[in-house]
């Protein structure tokens, strides 16, 4: 049986439907509605406007009529297209360490780095992971993040990996949010793997990438392209029997040093993520190309580090999403809008360009198309902040938090609850 339900009058509705994928976006360039509202068929939208125009319209279809009272901002529910909610154990000595002076080298002498959350990761039961995932992605939900990306690598072997993409989608029916898995076995040579970069990506790419398949476990494959993990020439072949077996590439690239940007070009990934250390080469490979730029502001305050040129890639007519980053080395914070706003101050974002960033843009990120615009036939996620101005949601740098965030035509969370 059909279930219709209109929700209205929303005093401005963010509807992201005229944002183009690519280039700069003036603030006067976004469409909003005035007194909007939103009809729902099932899971879907199927119309937005004006609500006093939908309400003669959902009567005919029998439909709920959830009326507001007060005034609300819609928005399309956010996405954060790069974390790493999958871990176990904490780095929080790696942090003092690293305000304290420490390089990153030191760092992982002593014992810290990606290789301490790999120790804790593998010490930890599925479950355990799974019920991590859980946790972290109902956080990012109350802040009206409704799709996560999550990422492995923190097993680096085989079976560890895929422990991890296990536990990622056993936790995705268990939350509201939907959760988009990434296999990030590459992320760097495992200490205790007998034998060279390619023949440990070799290894995977035989071994690890049909069961993948044939679990259904995820559709995208990531690596991270530095002088500590894995060069352009380690990866290629890599990449290459990713594609070949159907999988989307995604690369973190330039964070350190430059090269995996021009990698992510050259296979057409669907994004390169991080681009700190991008250079004017970069940037115009970038937008020439038909990759999303994604940066993670998380990382650049957690390690101190300069952001992405977020303006010089707009202006070049690059794509640009906004991701998290969550992860418990570089990127603790995990709160998604406040990065957001911080990056777009430092970076002279307009509001419009924070907003597809987090939206339509981080959709394209995920190659996903149906959602990040509050458009017929996309899912029905979407957020509902109680103010008058959704200048208002950006002005407060993350501390405005949705009213309620709806989810596939339901609401999931109420600020009553």
């Amino acid at each position: 049986m059909e279930k219709y339900k209109l929700i209205g009058p929303i005093k401005q509705l963010l509807t992201m439907e005229k944002s183009k994928v690519k280039g700069a976006i003036k603030d006067d360039e976004l469409l909003i509605i005035e007194q909007a509202g939103i009809l729902i068929k099932n899971e879907r939208i199927l119309d937005v406007g004006s609500f006093s125009d939908l309400k003669e319209k959902a009567e005919a279809l029998s439909a709920q009529i959830i009326e507001l009272q007060g005034n609300y901002i819609g928005t399309p529910g956010f996405i954060d297209a790069h974390t790493h909610l999958c871990f176990s154990g904490t780095r929080a000595r790696d942090y003092a360490m690293r305000n304290s002076g420490r390089s990153y080298l030191e760092i992982a002498e002593a014992g810290g780095g990606i290789w301490d959350t790999v120790t804790q990761t593998r010490k930890a039961e599925q479950y355990e992971l799974c019920h991590g995932v859980i946790k972290r992605a109902n956080t990012l939900l109350r802040q009206g993040i409704t799709t996560i990306e999550v990422k492995s690598g923190y097993g680096l072997s085989v079976q560890e990996e895929l422990k991890m993409l296990r536990a990622i989608k056993n936790a995705n029916p268990r939350t509201e949010a939907d959760l988009i898995s990434t296999c990030l076995a590459g992320h760097m040579l495992p200490k205790d793997f007998d034998g060279d970069h390619k023949t440990y990506l070799d290894h995977i790419s035989y071994t690890l990438f049909p069961i993948l398949k044939e679990e259904n476990l995820t559709n995208r494959i990531d690596a991270f392209i530095e002088k500590s993990a894995f060069t352009p020439e380690d990866i290629y072949p890599y990449f290459n029997k990713a594609k070949a077996m159907g999988f989307d590439i995604t690369v973190h690239a330039d964070q350190f040093s430059v090269g995996g940007s021009e990698v992510a070009v050259q296979v057409s990934a669907i994004s390169a993520d991080h681009l700190e250390a991008s250079t004017a080469n970069e940037i115009e490979m970038l937008a020439k190309s038909n990759v999303i730029a994604v940066a993670l502001p998380g990382a650049s305050i957690g390690l101190g580090c300069d952001f992405t040129p977020a303006r010089k890639i707009l202006d070049a007519g690059g794509a640009l999403a906004i991701a998290s980053d969550w992860n418990p080395g570089s990127a603790p914070m995990g709160d998604l809008l406040t990065q957001a706003t911080i990056i777009g101050t430092f970076e002279k974002l307009s509001n419009a360009e924070v907003l597809a960033g987090i939206t339509s843009r981080a959709a394209a990120a995920l190659n996903l198309q149906d959602r990040g615009k509050l458009i017929p036939e996309t899912l029905a996620d979407f957020n509902l902040f109680q103010t008058d101005h959704y200048n208002e949601i950006f002005y407060h740098q993350g501390k405005l938090v949705p009213s309620q965030v709806w989810k596939r035509g339901d609401i999931v969370y109420t600020d009553h609850n």
